[in-house]
């Protein structure tokens, strides 16, 4: 199969030496890239800003902004089987960036932000033909936040983490997720490596795709 996989935060400028990002290391995404490869699969992995080793036998495409990651995304995305959104992209950007550093001043200053364009609600459940896994990472209502995103976005499946904690997720080697399916299924893998929970999440994309096109056929 063709996975299409992105990984770590988005950075939106303020002024050249200024932005607003996140707390993404994009170890998951970057763990889901390797595991699929070792499946078997074709990967192209779009980065953005990040501090780990590439897998050698991906695609890889580095972004930094919200807007490149979509339009790294649109261009790619009908051509894979699975895409597996597991970047942190930011949900807002500065509405004018300053051609030059803004300087400190006494006075309080203030921030005009604007959304970034979303990439996962981009997409047409009509005629689509690779399935949609998105992330939640959550600080509370965990499952509702997740199950929310899953029929707001029309996903096949979102994998939703609490990041409350310091020691797990965000910026960690350990995960622990919660897997929601569109016909109403959860499934839960609890705290290990990361690594150990891409493997799984991979059989379980495969095994949905799969699932998908037998149903098709039928």
């Amino acid at each position: 199969m063709r996975f299409l996989v992105t990984a770590g935060p988005t950075r939106e400028p303020i002024d050249p030496v200024r932005f607003i990002s996140n707390r993404s290391s994009g170890k998951m995404g970057y763990a889901i890239a390797e595991a699929a490869l070792a499946s078997g699969h074709e990967v192209i992995l779009i980065s953005g800003p990040v501090h780990v080793d590439p897998p050698r036998r991906a695609k890889l495409l580095f972004v930094s902004t919200s807007d490149e990651m979509f339009d790294a995304v649109d261009r790619h995305v009908r051509a894979c089987d699975v895409f597996v959104m597991c970047a942190a992209v930011a949900d807002y950007k500065p509405a004018k960036v300053s051609p030059t550093k803004i300087k400190k001043h006494p006075a309080n200053f203030s921030l005009d932000l604007i959304p970034t364009r979303d990439i996962l609600a981009s997409f047409s459940t009509q005629d689509r033909q690779f399935l949609v896994v998105g992330f939640a990472a959550e600080t509370n209502d965990v499952e509702k936040n997740a199950n929310r995103k899953l029929r707001e976005k029309n996903l096949d499946i979102v994998v939703a983490n609490d990041v409350s904690a310091a020691d797990v997720g965000m910026e960690t080697d350990e995960n622990e997720v919660t897997i929601f399916f569109r016909d109403g299924e959860t499934r839960k893998i609890s705290r290990t490596q990361k690594e150990i929970i891409a493997r799984e999440l991979v059989n379980i994309f495969a095994n949905a795709r799969e699932n998908c096109l037998t149903k098709k056929m039928s």
